[in-house]
């Protein structure tokens, strides 16, 4: 597991510089748009802007052609401290960047300019604007000023830049992929799931779809043998949720209900049935720590702009579980909640597995002092493993600190999936307790563990991560038989008979095709096994496998075949 990447200073420069082309092409084109500001992203840059009309679509291509043009006039970037009074005279019809000023602690602020444009600035820039070669504009987005939902509305144009040509073709087909790829797409030509107006962004999971899920299920109980299952309801009455503290900190994504003249809440999280079910009955520390789990079905109300096929739905499955333990027993709760998450993470082969620990937020409820011991334990469970991991200041939840799980997929984009946080605020607010060795009554402390974390985003990262091309063990075709002629096929019944014994997925095709056409279908459909049986084969009682790469096998018995499906079943390969 290795530490986040840091961008060098060329890059940084480059990125940095290419916002600062952006924004100068944007006032060239639209000279009446008010610039804000354009910070070094991760993967890129970004700019927002106020225009007098909103960007569309089509001006990404007029930009970018722009940003090339001013690029090649060869303008030399270079960068002056001047007042903050002539600051102001040279942003006079400017309101951001004159409030920017303001809160400027210095007498002096830095001003880059190139050509006739100048931009508040503290540097990080190339020498001139035809240093930036390798760049390409994303698209267009709502923003806010200050990202404050009470601010000015703004238009947020994003992109990408590169300091060598072999990094920026890198991108351009990681691109490519990610479009042959998306999951939408091979969702449907899989018949995996889909979506529909009745159900605005909440997945229904067709037959293939689900036997993928039922395998992720299936995977994660195989591994949490010393966990407890719970299955709990979906509709909750609002007072457990003020109880929680969502109420206060998460109304907003909620939905809601009336029965009965009383209010309920369909549930955006899993962890106050957990509390409940704990409080059912009194504990001794000698069962902690008590480990409850539940693949628990959530609904959070999310704007439409930004939900994106199963990446970011309104209504998914956790596989959430919640660790009452002592405060002793923390960090090696947090150690084999680790050694857990890369055991469930082993078949996937992503490339990269990364930790950051999110720190307390700026709405948070509890003491201070605990939020610095749930942090504390947080840290040294990951040293004690030799994980590298980042600080992400004030990005836990409002309850406690948390390690986030972040995963690479095969094309090389990181997605945060498995979280570990620690409670010490939940479980006091439902007064939960359990009787120590001197017979004292103490509050437990609750660990929040996800490790695949949405199921359905999880399955979206799959599709595009293999491509639709899923390992024998997870695809929800595993096989299909094929027959040359209608004369076999009475033996390849037999077989297929044979397989769905041996309780293989398996599919019969019985269109009449030619054999050429079986096989496209299969391939299309992505099946990795595909049995053709044809003369030979039936006088033979064999049979030919090939494999979706093309790669062919001749004279295997049914036997020889099962066994070597078994084997790649329980090798999840």
């Amino acid at each position: 597991m290795e530490p986040k990447e840091q961008l060098s200073q060329e890059l940084y420069n480059v990125r940095h510089s290419a916002a600062h082309l952006l924004a100068h092409s944007v006032l060239e084109l639209f000279p009446d748009t008010l610039i804000t500001i354009g910070p070094v992203t991760e993967t890129g840059f970004f700019y927002d802007f106020l225009p007098t009309r909103n960007f569309r679509d089509e001006d990404i291509t007029l930009i970018e052609n722009k940003m090339h043009e001013i690029a090649n006039r060869k303008y030399n970037i270079t960068g002056r401290q001047v007042s903050k009074d002539e600051a102001r005279k040279i942003f006079a019809t400017n309101k951001f960047k004159l409030e920017l000023i303001d809160e400027i602690k210095d007498n002096t602020v830095g001003i880059f300019t190139q050509g006739n444009f100048s931009d508040l600035c503290k540097g990080g820039h190339v020498s001139s604007t035809d240093k930036i070669k390798y760049f390409k504009l994303t698209g267009i987005s709502g923003a806010y000023w200050r990202a404050n939902r009470e601010g000015t509305p703004l238009q947020r144009i994003s992109g990408v830049a590169f300091d060598t040509k072999e990094s920026y073709e890198k991108y351009i087909k990681k691109c490519e992929d990610a479009i042959l790829y998306d999951h939408r797409r091979l969702g449907k030509q899989l018949d995996l799931f889909s979506f529909h107006d009745e159900a605005p962004s909440m997945p229904f999971f067709h037959h293939k779809g689900t036997q993928i899920y039922n395998k992720l299920i299936e995977h994660m109980r195989s591994l949490q043998t010393d966990y407890f299952e719970l299955h709990t309801p979906l509709i909750l009455h609002e007072s457990l949720w003020k109880t929680s503290g969502h109420y206060d900190n998460y109304k907003d994504h909620m939905y809601f209900t009336q029965c009965d003249d009383q209010t309920y809440c369909v549930r955006p999280m899993n962890c106050p049935c957990a509390m409940l079910v704990y409080k059912e009955r009194p504990h001794s520390y000698r069962e902690l720590p008590l480990r409850l789990a539940e693949f628990g079905c959530d609904h959070r109300y999310e704007l439409s702009g930004v939900t994106h096929g199963l990446m970011r739905v309104r209504y998914f499955t956790m596989d959430d579980a919640h660790i009452f333990c002592t405060q002793d027993q923390m960090e090696s709760e947090v150690i084999k909640t680790l050694d857990l998450a890369g055991k469930a993470y082993a078949p996937f082969n992503f490339s990269k597995i990364k930790m950051a620990i999110s720190t307390r937020p700026e709405k948070y409820i509890g003491a201070i002092e605990l939020w610095d011991k749930a942090t504390s334990a947080l840290k040294t469970a990951l040293e004690r493993k030799n994980l590298n991991y980042i600080i992400q200041e004030g990005e836990g939840a409002f309850y406690g600190p948390k390690i986030e799980i972040k995963i690479e997929d095969n094309m090389g984009r990181e997605w945060q999936c498995g979280t570990v946080q620690i409670d010490f605020f939940m479980p006091k607010n439902f007064g939960l307790e359990y009787i120590d060795s001197n017979q004292a009554r103490k509050t437990p402390v609750v660990i929040h563990r996800a490790i695949l974390g949405s199921m359905d985003r999880f399955m979206g990262i799959l599709i595009e991560h293999f491509k639709g091309n899923f390992p024998f063990w997870l695809a929800p075709t595993q096989v299909r038989v094929l027959t040359i002629t209608d004369n076999q096929k009475e033996y390849s019944r037999e077989i297929y008979n044979s397989l769905i014994k041996a309780k293989l997925r398996v599919e019969f095709d019985d269109s009449g095709d030619q054999i050429s056409a079986q096989i496209k279908k299969a391939q299309n459909d992505k099946i990795p096994f595909m049995i053709i049986i044809g003369a030979k084969e039936a006088s033979t009682n064999t049979v030919s496998l090939r494999h979706h790469d093309g790669k062919q096998e001749f004279g295997l018995t049914c036997e020889e075949l099962i066994k070597r499906a078994h084997e790649l079943e329980l090798s999840k390969i």
